[in-house]
């Protein structure tokens, strides 16, 4: 079960409101449905939480690339919406639409030859390990209130920590 809400900066604060992300496929859908909430392009903070497993902080001002934030990128990874997440952070946002023959090493092994590989550390990177614990911009809300050393301390109902560091616990439990 998923927990999303959007925080909009405003002329006169903070404007919450939770949201669904049943047509969020991608970063680029996530990112518009912040841009939509946005005012005068200001700040806007998309909150996602699975059930207390992860969270992820996407942060869009205007019209430049989202900064984002995962608690656990293992945990992340292996849901949908955590998924669009880590797969941006970690340089994997292509379409899957099958092996890039140009990408492709086929040095005669791909008969089933068996390869040795000395580097085991970067086999594990190109397999699309995702690190656990987090991943992303730590720095994401440092300016709004929440220190790097706040933010990767966080565990149980991290939203509600970040909306008080933020300002906008009111206007956050009058949408919950």
């Amino acid at each position: 079960m998923y927990f999303a809400a959007l925080l909009a900066r405003t002329e006169d604060g903070w404007e919450a409101s939770d949201t669904e992300l049943d047509d969020v496929e991608t970063l680029s859908d996530l990112t518009e449905l912040a841009r939509e909430a946005s005012v005068d392009d200001d700040t806007v903070i998309v909150f996602i939480e699975q059930e207390d497993a992860w969270f992820g902080i996407v942060r869009v001002e205007g019209e430049d690339d989202p900064r984002i934030y995962v608690s656990d990128g293992a945990a992340a990874a292996r849901s949908s919406y955590g998924e669009i997440l880590t797969k941006e952070l970690l340089g994997d946002d292509q379409e899957d639409d099958g092996p890039d023959l140009d990408a492709l090493d086929l040095d005669g092994t791909e008969d089933g030859e068996p390869v040795e590989d000395d580097d085991e550390e970067e086999s594990a990177v190109t397999a699309g390990a995702v690190p656990e614990g987090p991943v992303g911009d730590r720095l994401v809300l440092a300016d709004l209130g929440m220190s790097e050393k706040d933010l990767l301390a966080l565990e149980s109902d991290a939203l509600s920590e970040i909306a008080d560091a933020l300002g906008a616990a009111e206007v956050l439990e009058a949408v919950r």
